[in-house]
């Protein structure tokens, strides 16, 4: 089966590309990530990515699109589900239509291995997307090898973020503290 996997990052990657290869799957990794800001995180995870797939001897395909001002259009209406109505949706269409014009058979996503993401959704959205194409939606739960991959990343001295990937979800990261930051210095 020839299956192109969307890639966030290369911690992200680990396990699903293990997982995958026990399973004698041999996925090809596709970079296409509009929605991580800013342009120096895009390009340390990016570079991350490239570094890990070289190592590895994995197939990865970057496709570049930094995409800010286009991510604070399609976002900036509706910010409480900027992840499934824009950032899961446009990186899984964009995996979809380059799989589909590649021949792949099959997309998936290393999104399904964080316990972060909204599981739920991207699984049906990815199915939805990979059925338009004509493609099939590799599902798998990921998630069971999140911890397993995140300690491997840090052996390997892999670059690991802190955030998802938008400035909102940097500044999620960070609400807690604001808060706090607030009241010290409402106290004042």
């Amino acid at each position: 089966m020839k299956l192109l996997m969307h890639t966030c990052c290369a911690p992200c990657s680990i396990y699903c590309i293990d997982a995958l290869r026990k399973e004698g799957i041999e996925p090809v990794l596709y970079w296409y990530n509009p929605n991580i800001h800013p342009y120096m995180e895009y390009k340390q995870r990016r570079d991350t990515l490239k570094e890990y797939a070289k190592s590895i001897e994995v197939k990865a395909i970057f496709e570049e699109n930094y995409g800010l001002d286009e991510f604070c259009r399609n976002v900036i209406n509706n910010l409480e589900n900027r992840c499934v109505d824009y950032c899961y949706k446009v990186r899984l269409e964009q995996t979809a239509k380059y799989a589909k014009d590649n021949g792949y058979e099959a997309i998936t996503t290393t999104l399904l291995v964080s316990p972060y993401q909204k599981h739920d959704e991207l699984k049906n959205l990815g199915e939805k997307i990979a059925q338009k194409y004509g493609l099939k939606f590799i599902y798998r739960d990921f998630r069971v090898g999140f911890r397993e991959g995140q300690a491997k990343a840090r052996e390997l001295g892999l670059y690991m973020q802190k955030y998802c990937g938008c400035i909102f979800s940097e500044e999620d990261r960070y609400k807690k503290k604001i808060e706090k930051d607030k009241e010290n210095s409402n106290s004042m």
